[in-house]
């Protein structure tokens, strides 16, 4: 059997901060851990997948006793302030209603979306329901991803590739993916294409360096841990 880990999962607390801050109870934290999926699902729902489609790669989310804050990071954030904040508010008005806490929202520009794999995954997933030809779109993200910056990038698709009768996978790879680094800063991301002739699943693995290369925060946060670190060496 394939021994297989998720990139992000396999980092978390080792290099990788969590994409939850906060601390609770015994009592409280089954409530806020599924209040927290609550409001990743409702923010993916109106910012991903419907108008105005503000490609939303990452949402974090931090907890004090007065106020939650979620850290939206988007590659248009234009799209999600919207007119003089105007989105923002809406959003902001709706989720207190959905949690009945003090929400502030904070977006983060992703400056460069081809290094995003959430982003990249969601783009080919995106072309494959306008039956793109897999291989093409695969090579093109691909090659996108390398010209980014990229140290290296694996794509791989499952299902009814093609419309054929029987589902298969198809996967390809550019450079160097060390997914048993933990000092390698990989990002993974995932999307389903819904065709016609049935679901493609799309996996992507970008291999952005090594964390110690990488020294710059991508966002500002005072929670503890709130930024990707390289591991001290014993």
């Amino acid at each position: 059997m394939g021994q297989k880990t998720h990139p992000f999962g396999f980092r978390v607390g080792i290099t990788e901060p969590h994409k939850s801050r906060w601390y609770a109870p015994k009592a409280l934290y089954g409530e806020l851990l599924v209040e927290d999926q609550k409001i990743r699902k409702f923010l993916d729902e109106r910012l991903n997948r419907r108008p105005p489609f503000a490609a939303v790669s990452d949402i974090h989310i931090e907890r004090t006793r007065e106020e939650l804050k979620i850290i939206v990071r988007t590659a248009r954030p234009g799209l999600v302030i919207g007119p003089k904040g105007s989105n923002v508010e809406e959003l902001t008005r709706e989720l207190i209603d959905l949690t009945g806490r003090n929400v502030s929202i904070n977006c983060v520009e992703v400056a460069n979306p081809d290094m995003e794999a959430q982003l990249v995954a969601e783009s080919i997933a995106e072309q494959m329901k306008k039956r793109a030809s897999f291989r093409r779109v695969m090579k093109m993200k691909a090659e996108a991803s390398m010209t980014a910056g990229a140290k290296g990038c694996k794509i791989m698709l499952s299902g009814r590739l093609g419309g054929h009768e029987m589902s298969r996978s198809e996967e390809t790879s550019l450079g160097s993916i060390p997914l048993q680094t933990l000092q390698a800063n990989i990002d993974y991301g995932f999307a389903v294409s819904h065709t016609t002739y049935g679901s493609i699943g799309v996996k992507v693995w970008i291999y952005k360096g090594m964390y110690e290369e990488n020294t710059a925060a991508e966002y500002e946060s005072k929670a503890a841990g709130a930024r990707p670190r390289a591991r001290g060496r014993h």
